[in-house]
């Protein structure tokens, strides 16, 4: 009975169609498609929503697209072990409160493949889903101003999930809230406002993904034992951007990473706890206004076999021991100074970074504007002949890299 009911409303929708009266209506296609099977509609445009509720696979094969005509969210998936692959998914409504989507997920073990989603608010939005795949989809955000789009992607207390080979451009954030231990792999993410954001998530493993031209790159906020590890940042221009923001967060590993061309590299406050470190390796950070930012009094993170290339300031601080007291060895410094006569590879000196004229606008941020300036170089070549008083030392890298 219900099968026939079914049709009954397809044929009715499909006739209306025909008058030009809507688009047919994909919720039908779904209704008579049954558990575990697979739906391949006809190629063509579709009208929404979309709501999954029996185990079904969705096949577009890039020829069919749902429209949700400007009114909530387009597609949302309840029903575990569901795919959706190769369907575009365009016109969300524009509701923050109600967090309009093109896909909304709150299901398990779900694959979203190859999809196209595009001026929608929000882009896939998990809410309490666990080991889902969302892979090889292009999502972009309504053409509204940065801070009036959606995320691209957002987790809330989801975990276990795999992401990756997306490609997320013109949208506000990717933003990952209470969710642990995802894996987020191989992404691109241009053009918004914060590449990739965690609160309170810790155990993510963030690797291979290329952020660039935002706001910021990568933040982790209250979020332990990240991998932050093999990406590349670049372009994140404005004075207050960085490409790497750590805050409250501890036992981060950020390693192999190049960070390029940004205001500020690598943004990190002091642990909370001595024990509570961050370990920085083999990371390449170059062509920065200021490559490393150290705010807070305690310092303690480990700082190994990074390279430092033609960064504007290597290293800033708003206090003299923030970085010294972190362990720093065996680093490439651009600007050391000195030999290596027994040829092992390793400064025969320290490289000991003193604050002359830097310490102008670290005190005086308006002050900023004149880096690099005549002014600021003659009184930096003036207190470097003939110091006032004793410069502070900020650093201490006993084996440096040659």
């Amino acid at each position: 009975m219900n099968r026939f009911r079914s049709a009954f409303i397809l044929f009715l929708g499909l006739s209306l169609y025909g008058t030009g009266y809507c688009l047919p209506p994909m919720q039908l296609f779904v209704e008579l498609t049954p558990t575990g099977g697979v739906l391949r509609p006809p190629p063509g445009v579709y009208s929404g929503p979309v709501d999954i509720s029996r185990r079904i696979a969705i096949e577009g094969n890039g020829e069919v697209t749902i429209d949700g005509g400007g009114d909530g969210t387009v597609v949302r998936v309840k029903a575990d072990g569901s795919s959706i692959r190769g369907l575009k998914i365009i016109n969300s409504g524009d509701s923050h409160d109600q967090l309009d989507s093109g896909i909304l997920l709150e299901a398990n073990n779900v694959q979203i493949e190859n999809n196209t989603i595009e001026n929608v608010l929000f882009g896939i939005n998990l809410r309490r889903a666990y080991d889902n795949r969302i892979r090889g989809n292009r999502i972009s955000s309504r053409g509204d101003s940065l801070s009036l789009r959606g995320e691209g992607l957002r987790l809330w207390y989801s975990s276990d999930n795999l992401i990756e080979h997306n490609e997320i451009v013109n949208v506000r954030d990717v933003l990952i809230i209470n969710s642990p231990d995802n894996r987020i792999r191989d992404n691109r993410i241009h053009y918004s406002r914060i590449g990739l954001e965690l609160v309170f998530s810790p155990g993510n493993e963030i690797v291979g993904n290329y952020i660039s031209w935002s706001t910021k790159g990568i933040v982790g906020i209250y979020s332990d034992d990240l991998m932050i590890k093999t990406n590349r940042l670049s372009h994140m221009r404005e004075i207050a951007g960085a490409a790497l923001a750590i805050k409250e967060s501890s036992q981060v590993t950020i390693a192999g990473n190049e960070i390029l061309h940004c205001a500020i590299g690598l943004m990190v406050n002091s642990p909370v706890h001595p024990e509570n470190i961050l370990y920085l390796k083999d990371n390449r950070i170059a062509y920065n206004d200021v490559a490393m930012y150290f705010y807070g009094e305690k310092g303690g993170h480990v700082i190994y076999n990074n390279r430092f290339d033609g960064n504007l300031l290597t290293v800033a601080v708003s206090a003299p021991t923030s970085a010294l007291a972190n362990d720093w060895r065996r680093n490439y410094w651009d600007d050391y100074s000195g030999f290596d006569r027994n040829a092992d590879g390793i400064g025969d000196t320290p490289h000991d970074l003193y604050l002359y004229s830097d310490r102008v606008w670290m005190d005086r941020p308006m002050t900023r504007f004149f880096r690099s300036s005549p002014a600021l170089e003659l009184i930096d070549l003036v207190e470097r002949l003939t110091p006032f008083s004793e410069p502070d030392l900020i650093l201490k890298d006993p084996e440096p890299l040659m």
